[in-house]
């Protein structure tokens, strides 16, 4: 892929790499851009200096919301390498949204190309700070201009990169969770494992709610019965019970998430059994009274791994693990944060070396 270089002229000043980051506050000189039409298929690849775009007022993705995204990161280790975690199942991720979406896919090796140029093009914005990473946000968006309904004829394909600290400002400390019982998240059918921007516009409503209750996120019901539990918010959740890991399957609902994945792989390795079914509330809730859930937690590219400590359910409060990180979700976010930064060993393959800039 050839990628056309617009340095900026005006280098921002980069903030303290520090707890003082936040989530999506800054974002980084440049940014990646890419354009599909039916005729030329992808192509003007380009990095360019971060600022406005212009868009024709009835570009379709403003009102019929073909827009996809996606969400990882990258770090930079003690030896100065720069690494990324699994880009190739982000891509791959990508590519279902937008055939769920009717919109042109982005191959896998122009997305993980266009994500390591852009990191590496920035590197020196990646922070270094325990806990800190430079968050990665690919895009992609309709734009022709039409108001009719019907796939776009044309595409933008952009990436934005932002430097980060914790996600939660709870750090790695447990979380108190809303079981949303009013509001529906996602359908069989519908759009639930595809990473759109409408899924989470729809979303908002009832984090807005939990909020106001206290609560720092939703943990969603599935559609039909208002009976199984499925995602946290934006993460996939996880409940370790009687000795086993249960989770929510993908199968049309829940997004796939690569952190999802990637602790499962690492549960099994430690033969920890693993079971993706479905779990009813009735069922979380009297393991949470009888002491049998024993840990539970959220897993998400922004927050890595975010244990839970207290669930609400139509009134009825349980604290699970007295309110405390557990043995085994501190094992697994250290485990995995170690292997990202390139502290650990990286048994399964999972880490990416970003080329330096020419």
């Amino acid at each position: 892929m050839e990628i056309r270089y617009e340095k900026t002229l005006n280098p921002k000043q980069k903030p303290s790499w520090d707890d003082a980051l936040g989530f999506g506050k800054y974002y980084t000189d440049h940014m990646f851009m890419m354009d599909w039409a039916q005729d030329k298929g992808w192509h003007d690849a380009r990095i360019v200096p971060y600022g406005p775009i212009t868009m024709d007022p009835a570009a379709m993705v403003l009102h019929y919301a073909q827009e996809t995204f996606e969400g990882l990161k990258a770090y930079k280790t003690r030896d100065g390498k720069v690494l990324l975690f699994r880009p190739e199942m982000n891509a791959r991720r990508l590519i279902n949204s937008n055939k769920r979406l009717c919109m042109a896919e982005v191959p896998e090796e122009i997305f993980v190309e266009a994500v390591e140029k852009l990191v590496a093009f920035d590197e020196d914005w990646i922070p270094t700070a325990p806990g800190t990473s430079l968050y990665i946000r690919p895009f992609v968006f309709a734009t022709e201009a039409a108001v009719g309904v019907h796939p776009s004829t044309s595409y933008r394909f952009m990436i934005v990169l932002s430097p980060v600290g914790a996600y939660y400002p709870e750090g790695v400390n447990p979380v108190k969770i809303y079981v949303e019982d009013e509001y529906v998240r996602a359908t069989k059918g519908g759009t639930g494992f595809a990473k759109c921007g409408g899924n989470y516009a729809a979303s908002i409503a009832a984090q807005v709610k939990a909020q106001k209750l206290g609560y720092t996120q939703v943990l969603w019901l599935d559609g039909v019965h208002r009976k199984y539990v499925e995602e946290v918010g934006t993460m996939n959740a996880m409940f370790y019970i009687n000795g086993k890991v249960v989770t929510a399957p993908c199968d049309g609902t829940v997004l796939p998430g690569v952190t999802r994945d990637s602790v499962i792989q690492l549960l099994r390795s430690w033969n920890i059994p693993v079971e993706e079914r479905y779990l009813s509330i009735d069922e979380l809730m009297e393991a949470a009274q009888s002491n049998t859930l024993q840990e539970a937690f959220g897993t998400g590219t922004a927050a890595v791994i975010s244990p839970i400590g207290e669930l609400c359910y139509k009134g009825e409060v349980v604290t699970i693990n007295d309110f405390k990180t557990g043995a085994l979700t501190q094992r697994i976010y250290d485990t995995l944060t170690a292997i990202q930064c390139g502290e650990d060993e990286d048994p399964f393959n999972w880490t990416y070396e970003v080329a330096k800039a020419n």
